[in-house]
């Protein structure tokens, strides 16, 4: 600590560039500072730091983190920590340009694996980033000793040091956390693809705060749709059971029915006690898609669902910057289920209605030889049963599907009740129209061309950056992932923006089919860490699932494939 108050001293008042002089290691009494990146200008984004104390220094037992989950967990809890502390004892701005922030990545409900809290027995280690205060661009030392020197311990003391002060709290949250990945991990053996039990909140305050409602009515789910699981701390949960096969979610307007969805499609996540959400938990490979119009696609055969185009368009390898409704739909599908997801999550409000219907009259007038769309009504039981694909879909404006369907929840004032026998009566009154289609064909691979993913800007630079979840700016393409309701945090497509590049740069990956090689990468990443991906230590960076690294992929304009049968 005495090296930096001396180094701070001497460079005080010089121009902010001297600030580099710092880039090291720096011994405290109960930690290290590693300041690994130093901003160039006060106005730049500010430096990237580390602390490493010993984990023995924080009191938590090991059994805290004795398996990847509750480590994960423990991570999560201390990050959180550190970014209560700063928000506790930062308090005034020291300077021009963002002089004197303390920054840490962004926690939402989520339990993410992040970059930012490292447990690597037996040390620990936190990054987060400083901004080194100026005067007009110069060095302003006794401000910077007072971020480093007083407020820097007094952080790791508040966060870290002191984190076993309230064991109870620390314990009750790793457990929650173990407890909805040993949920999710019941489901393929008692054949569900989602659970949500009773008792969980699932509306959320608005579309930009995930946070429960206050208010919300508890679920409260009737025997017929019930089951239960075990948990590891605590006595078993009953719940919504959704099983394998093809459910509908229907009822009136404002019921509930999309609300419930959107739970779904989060279970693929752990949330933090008291989310409301904890105990929803869904098939971990399961994606929501919906229609995007005006999206990009690369080499996807769709001919499951469209072929014969009035201009000829190659339906086996169909290219397109500016997808309809339709088409961007059925490719969708095709990439998901090419991805491994086992369960998808449709909901008609967000779908196109051509692609998921075509009603008896519309078949009567248009015949089927002029019209080259397949409705997924017409698919969705070959999915089902030579693909294994499992379909969640909120339904209210047709009653097609329940000739199909496995199982048809109703809400009914945000409350399930099981409809399943009715609709079954309602679908045998009215006679079906035989299905003449051939069996869905295995895509065959789709190899990128070589170096069509680079990220360099027109300045010879690379460029990734994430704007929140649904813009990446990779290289000079803005890439649009509006429809990816999965991605939760911007951590998570700061990563894939970095996983892409890396998969560029492996000339040999670029060989093989695209799924596989980026499957490859985020199993390269699981094993080795985020430090595999950086140029250098980032503490922003969260993990995504490879269902959303392959459609942030799949919708880049940049992305060219070799067409089929080249090598």
């Amino acid at each position: 600590m005495q090296n930096l108050k001396n180094l701070l001293t001497r460079i005080d008042g010089q121009g902010y560039k001297s600030y580099k002089r710092l880039q090291g290691e720096f011994r405290f009494a109960d930690f290290r500072l590693h300041i690994d990146h130093v901003q160039g200008d006060p106005f730049a984004e500010p430096s990237r730091c580390r602390v490493v104390l010993p984990l023995a220094s924080t009191g938590l037992p090991d059994y805290l983190y004795d398996n990847s989950i509750r480590r994960i967990a423990l991570e999560d809890y201390l990050g959180r920590r550190f970014a209560a502390a700063i928000k506790s004892l930062v308090r005034e701005k020291r300077g021009s340009g963002r002089s004197g922030e303390f920054n840490i990545a962004s926690y939402g409900q989520q339990v993410l694996r992040r970059s930012t809290v490292l447990i690597k027995t037996p040390s620990l280690e936190v990054r987060f980033q400083i901004g080194l205060p100026a005067k007009n661009r110069r060095i302003d030392a006794d401000h910077a000793q007072v971020m480093l020197i007083s407020i820097l311990p007094e952080i790791v003391g508040s966060a870290l040091l002191e984190a076993a002060s309230n064991l109870d709290h620390v314990v009750q949250h790793v457990n929650c956390i173990e407890d909805q990945q040993h949920l999710r991990a019941q489901l393929a053996d008692n054949n569900l693809i989602a659970f949500a039990a009773d008792g969980s909140k699932l509306a959320r305050r608005s579309g930009v705060d995930d946070r429960a409602l206050d208010d919300a009515i508890k679920l409260i789910v009737p025997n017929a749709l019930a089951c239960e699981l075990t948990r590891k701390h605590g006595p078993a949960i009953r719940g919504l059971a959704f099983p394998v096969g093809i459910n509908l979610i229907v009822g009136g307007g404002f019921h509930g029915k999309s609300t419930l969805l959107r739970a779904i499609e989060q279970g693929v996540y752990n949330h933090i006690p008291g989310d409301g959400r904890e105990w929803v938990v869904s098939d971990a490979s399961c994606f929501k898609l919906r229609a995007e119009d005006g999206r990009a696609i690369a080499g996807v055969d769709i001919r499951p669902f469209i072929q014969n185009l009035p201009r000829g368009e190659d339906c086996e390898f169909f290219t397109t910057n500016n997808a309809s409704g339709s088409s961007s739909q059925a490719a969708s599908i095709i990439e998901a289920i090419s991805a491994g997801s086992k369960t998808l999550l449709i909901d008609e409000d967000t779908s196109a209605t051509n692609f998921l219907i075509r009603d008896a009259r519309m078949q009567s007038l248009v015949p089927k030889s002029s019209e080259p769309i397949t409705p997924l009504l017409q698919r969705i039981c070959q999915l089902k049963d030579t693909q294994g694909v499992s379909i969640i879909m909120v339904m209210g404006g047709s009653g097609d599907y329940f000739s199909v369907a496995d199982r048809v929840v109703m809400m009914e004032s945000y409350q399930p009740c099981d409809r399943t026998q009715q609709a079954g009566e309602l679908a045998a009154s009215v006679p079906e129209p035989e299905l003449d289609y051939p069996e869905i064909a295995r895509q065959t691979a789709r190899i990128p061309q070589a170096d069509c993913l680079s990220p360099l800007a027109k300045t010879g630079k690379s460029k990734i950056k994430a704007f929140g979840t649904r813009l990446l700016q990779y290289g000079e393409e803005e890439v649009s992932l509006q429809a990816l309701e999965q991605l939760v945090d911007t951590a998570q497509l700061l990563s894939i923006g970095y996983l892409i590049d890396h998969f560029n740069q492996n000339k040999s990956a670029r060989e093989y089919d695209l799924v596989s090689s980026l499957r490859y990468e985020i199993e390269k990443l699981e094993q080795q860490g985020f430090d595999l991906i950086t140029p250098y230590p980032i503490g922003n960076l969260a993990m995504p699932r490879l269902q959303e690294l392959v459609a942030v992929v799949n919708r880049m304009r940049l992305l060219k494939l070799r067409p089929p049968g080249r090598t």
